[in-house]
C-alpha cells in the first residue's frame, strides 16, 4: 500500500485493491503527447504572468520536451501506484528537474488538465481518421469509374428489384462516407474551446492567461464555464457517434461483400490478401475481413452506449466515473482506423464480376416496374397498370418464362394499348438508361455525380 504525496489529509495508505482497481494509467497514458503539449502551455504560461518565475517555467518546459522524447522512444516505464499519466509525469518532472517541478501545477487540477489531453486527443484523431476515409473515397470513386458500364441488380428486401449500374451502387458508399466525412471534419472544428482554466470545478485566483494557453494550443476561445467544462463529454459522445455510424457504413459494405462472395451471387472474387482458408476444408476462400470489419461494429456501438450511460446520471462537476470516457474512445479509434484500411485494401484489389451481374440483373423480372410505366405511358392509371402487370408476371411464373418471352398477343389480352415496342422497354439497359434524372441510375448521370465527387475530393484534398 502506497501512500500519495497528494493525500496529506490521510492517515492512512491507500488499499492496494482500491490502489490497481482505481488506477488508469494502464490506458490513459496514450494521452501523453497532448498531456505533455498542454503542461508545455501552461508552464509558459505561468511564467509569463509571473505565477512562477521564468527560471522554473523555463526548466519545467526543457524536462517535459526531454521526457516526450523519452516516451516517444518508448523508454519510459509507467507505474501504476501513481494511478494515472498527469501524475506519473509529473513525478518524473519533480524527480529531474526538482522543486521546479511541483510547481507545474499551480493553478490547475487533473480534472482541467484531462478534460484538455482528451479534446486534444480527439481533434488529432479526426485529422487521423478523416485522412483514411478520403483514402475510401478515392477508391470507391475509383473503382466507380472502371465500372459504368456493368449492370446489376438492385434490390429491396435482399429480392431482385431493378437492374442499376454496379458504377451506382459503389457510388451509394462514396456518398454516405462523405456524409461521415463531413461529421468528423465538422465535430474536429467544434472542437475550439480549451479547457484549462476552469480548475477543478469553480476556476482559480491566481492571475492565469487563459486566451495565451488557448492560443498556443491551437483553440480559437475558452470555455465559458468552469463546472461544465470539467463536467464536459458531449464531444467524445459526438466522437463515438460519428465512429459507430462510419463503422457501421463500412459494415453494410462487408455485408454485400460477404453476400456477393458466395457461390450463390458469385458477384465477386475475394483478393488472396484479404480472404483466408479453412483449416479443414481445402477448398474455402472465407471474406473474413469483411467479417471482421461486420463484427467491429458491435465494439463501436457498444463503445458509444457505454458512455452514454456512464454521463447519464452524472451530477455536476466531476466524477470519478470519468475516467471511463476514455478506453471507449481509444477502442473505437483503433476500430475504425483499422477497418477503413482493411476495407480500403479489400474494394481497391476485388474483382467484379460483371458476367454474372448482368445475368442476374435479366432475371427475377427486374424490369417489371418499367413494363408498368410504360403502360402507364399509354394512358392507364398506375394502380391498373400494376395490376396488369402482376397478372403477366404470374403467367411467366406458371410458364416458366420471362417477360419477354412473352407473345405480344398474350400481353395484349390484358392490355390492348401495348405494342412491339414494349419488348425494348424489357431490355434491362433500356431499364437503366430510362432513370435519367439527377441522382437516377442513368449512366450520365452516374457520369455527372463520379465528376463531381472528383472535384469534391480534389477541393478537400487542396484545402
Amino acid at each position: 500500500m502506497t501512500k500519495k504525496p497528494w493525500q496529506g489529509r490521510f492517515k492512512e495508505e491507500t488499499s492496494r485493491i482500491l490502489e490497481e482497481f482505481s488506477q488508469s494509467v494502464s490506458f490513459d497514458r496514450e494521452l501523453y503527447p497532448q498531456d505533455i503539449r498542454g503542461s508545455i502551455a501552461h508552464a509558459r504560461m505561468l511564467g509569463k504572468q509571473g505565477i512562477i518565475t521564468e527560471e522554473d517555467s523555463k526548466l519545467i518546459i526543457e524536462g517535459l520536451e526531454g521526457i516526450l522524447e523519452e516516451l516517444d522512444g518508448g523508454s519510459m516505464p509507467w507505474k501504476s501506484v501513481l494511478e494515472d499519466v498527469h501524475m506519473n509525469i509529473e513525478t518524473l518532472l519533480t524527480e529531474r528537474i526538482g522543486e521546479a517541478g511541483g510547481r507545474l501545477h499551480t493553478a490547475r487540477s487533473r480534472n482541467d488538465q484531462v478534460a484538455l489531453d482528451l479534446k486534444l486527443y480527439i481533434r488529432d484523431t479526426c485529422d487521423a481518421i478523416l485522412e483514411r476515409i478520403e483514402r475510401m473515397l478515392h477508391c470507391l470513386l475509383e473503382r466507380a469509374q472502371e465500372q459504368t458500364d456493368t449492370v446489376m441488380p438492385g434490390y429491396t428486401h435482399l429480392q431482385r428489384a431493378q437492374p442499376v449500374l454496379l458504377s451506382h451502387h459503389l457510388m451509394a458508399y462514396f456518398e454516405m462516407m462523405r456524409r461521415d466525412h463531413g461529421r468528423f471534419l465538422s465535430l474536429k472544428n467544434s472542437l475550439n474551446d480549451s479547457p484549462l482554466g476552469a480548475g477543478a470545478l469553480a476556476g482559480t485566483p491566481h492571475p492565469i492567461d487563459r486566451a495565451m494557453t488557448a492560443r498556443e494550443l491551437g483553440f480559437s476561445g475558452i470555455t465559458r464555464n468552469s463546472m461544465d467544462t470539467v463536467s464536459d463529454r458531449d464531444f467524445a459522445a459526438q466522437f463515438l457517434f460519428d465512429a459507430a455510424l462510419c463503422q457501421i457504413h463500412l459494415s453494410r459494405l462487408a455485408e454485400e461483400i460477404v453476400l456477393w462472395a458466395s457461390a450463390e451471387f458469385s458477384f465477386v472474387t475475394l483478393p488472396d490478401g484479404f480472404a483466408t482458408g479453412s483449416s479443414m476444408m481445402p477448398q474455402k476462400k472465407n471474406p473474413d475481413s469483411a467479417e471482421l470489419v461486420r463484427g467491429k461494429t458491435g465494439r463501436a456501438i457498444g463503445n458509444l452506449t457505454s458512455l452514454l450511460v456512464v454521463l447519464k446520471g452524472l451530477p455536476l462537476t466531476y466524477n470519478r466515473d470519468l475516467q471511463e470516457d476514455k478506453e471507449p474512445v481509444f477502442d473505437s479509434v483503433r476500430t475504425l482506423t483499422g477497418s477503413l484500411e482493411v476495407m480500403t485494401g479489400l474494394i481497391g484489389d476485388i474483382q467484379f464480376e460483371a458476367g454474372k451481374m448482368k445475368a442476374a440483373a435479366d432475371g427475377g423480372f427486374t424490369t417489371a416496374t418499367d413494363l408498368a410505366d410504360y403502360i402507364v405511358e399509354k394512358g392507364v392509371p398506375f394502380r391498373k397498370a400494376h395490376e396488369i402487370t402482376g397478372k403477366f408476371v404470374a403467367l411467366c411464373l406458371a410458364k416458366g418464362c420471362g417477360l419477354t418471352d412473352l407473345g405480344i398477343d398474350e400481353m395484349r389480352e390484358e392490355c390492348d394499348a401495348i405494342g412491339e415496342d414494349v419488348f425494348n422497354i424489357l431490355k434491362v439497359g433500356s431499364s437503366v438508361g430510362r432513370r435519367d434524372i439527377p441522382g437516377g441510375t442513368a449512366g450520365n448521370q452516374v457520369q455527372i455525380a463520379m465528376e463531381e465527387a472528383r472535384d469534391w475530393l480534389a477541393k478537400i484534398n487542396s484545402d
